[in-house]
């Protein structure tokens, strides 16, 4: 067994005062010390952000301790490793031989490992008659084992962060989902709200986002974003809350004028029933009210001359195409679809008139029939289907047949099973430039 002491190195190698740090440290390990060297290089894998050693230095590191012959490293044996260079390299999967020096020299320099050079510089040992190590000259393991309990304690906070940094990510992806997803909803049901304001803010928030990001950036933007999310719950809840008592007025306005009519209760009008599907709902009349039987009730109305009300016109508002959407902010169309800025007025768009121009232009441009798009426009209204127009020249290189597609969403929007909302949230995600705007 070899004498622990201070030694310098060979060569022209100077001496440093963390080598002889590291060295002090070595001496003071207690005889019973241990720990289990393959757990402990794990914990180096962990730790080595902190202690600022590369992938390359670890890999030599365990090329060394792979020349130790037992499992752990214990105070009372020899902690020295002589290999050759040669054996070295074979041991890194052919490492050059200048580049096995200078992560040995990082090695030492972080305190992982200590010299013990020969007269000569070389590494050999010395052994007796035994058979038993004598004197070593290498590299010594010892500091690894002095500072064991450090290099835990450093790999478990490195693991906490990490574990840390996947939750702030994580966090920070469903706060993003319920945003847009807020958005969308609110667009797509028409509320009223300066949601562009919103959409604004939240793209500067997610362009604030590196590709690498860390603990300290992601906490304000997170907190940022959970701050601009709560925001919009408020203003929706707000929202709901407004429609719920305008819905529960209307209701009783209806009781007002005919008591005698099948009431809905308040219960299916919450969750059974919404806006669209009383849509076109007229007060009875008080000659319907006494017709029990439709069957009695046509003859009656025969014996008066008058048309049967099964052979009558649907009332006001009963069809999907006499009430078309309402409309998106100008703003927001332009935001979503800057393509058809162009084709306007003098190269601008500046209201809706502008953008139906404009969408006329497009249209033919698109090989859109005229007859296609006049349906368009009953179903949806002009300044919808100038919208869809917008948005198809925005996707066109990757639709087929822009006629057939309008067509398709004009008998989605007849049969009320297509939305606009979602149309132009997506373009915005997809492209977020806003339009040039003439004024």
């Amino acid at each position: 067994m070899e004498m622990d002491g201070i030694t310098t190195p060979f060569g022209r190698r100077t001496m440093t005062l963390g080598m002889l740090a590291s060295q002090a440290i070595a001496q003071k390990i207690a005889p019973e010390a241990s720990v289990d060297k393959w757990k402990l290089y794990r914990w180096l894998c962990e730790a080595r952000p902190k202690l600022g050693i590369s992938d390359r230095s670890l890999s030599v590191l365990n090329a060394l301790m792979s020349f130790y012959p037992k499992t752990d490293l214990n105070g009372s044996d020899g902690l020295v490793v002589f290999p050759s260079n040669a054996q070295l390299s074979l041991r890194t999967h052919g490492m050059a031989e200048t580049t096995l020096r200078r992560h040995l020299a990082a090695l030492v320099e972080a305190g992982l490992l200590s010299r013990r050079d020969s007269p000569n510089g070389k590494r050999y040992v010395r052994r007796d008659r035994h058979g038993m190590i004598g004197e070593a000259f290498g590299f010594s393991l010892a500091p690894l084992l002095a500072r064991a309990r450090e290099i835990e304690t450093l790999a478990a906070e490195v693991t906490a962060e990490r574990l840390l940094l996947q939750r702030l990510r994580e966090r920070v992806t469903l706060v993003r989902r319920d945003i847009t997803k807020l958005i969308g909803t609110a667009l797509e049901d028409g509320l009223a709200g300066d949601w562009t304001q919103y959409e604004a803010e939240y793209r500067r928030q997610a362009d604030a986002l590196p590709r690498v990001a860390t603990t300290e950036i992601l906490e304000p933007i997170l907190d940022a974003l959970e701050t601009l999310r709560m925001e919009i719950l408020k203003y929706l809840e707000q929202q709901i809350i407004l429609q719920n008592t305008a819905g529960n007025a209307g209701h009783i306005e209806r009781h007002k004028q005919n008591s005698q009519s099948e009431s809905i209760s308040d219960s299916e009008h919450r969750f059974g029933r919404t806006r669209e599907d009383n849509f076109g709902a007229e007060p009875l009349l008080s000659h319907q009210t006494s017709m029990i039987e439709p069957a009695k009730a046509g003859e009656r109305e025969a014996s008066r001359g008058m048309q049967p009300t099964s052979q009558r016109a649907p009332l006001p508002g009963a069809s999907a195409r006499l009430q078309s959407p309402k409309p998106f902010p100008l703003g927001l169309v332009l935001q979503a679809c800057p393509e058809i800025v162009p084709f306007g007025p003098g190269g601008s768009i500046t209201s809706w008139r502008d953008l139906m121009t404009a969408a006329v232009v497009v249209r033919s441009m698109l090989a859109v029939s005229p007859s296609a798009y006049e349906e368009a426009c009953q179903a949806l209204g002009p300044e919808n289907a100038a919208t869809v127009i917008a948005c198809i020249l925005e996707r066109s290189g990757h639709i087929n047949s822009a006629g057939g597609y309008l067509r398709d969403l004009t008998r989605k929007a007849e049969r009320r099973e297509f939305s606009l909302g979602p149309m132009l949230m997506a373009l915005l995600r997809t492209g977020g430039v806003p339009a040039k705007q003439a004024g």
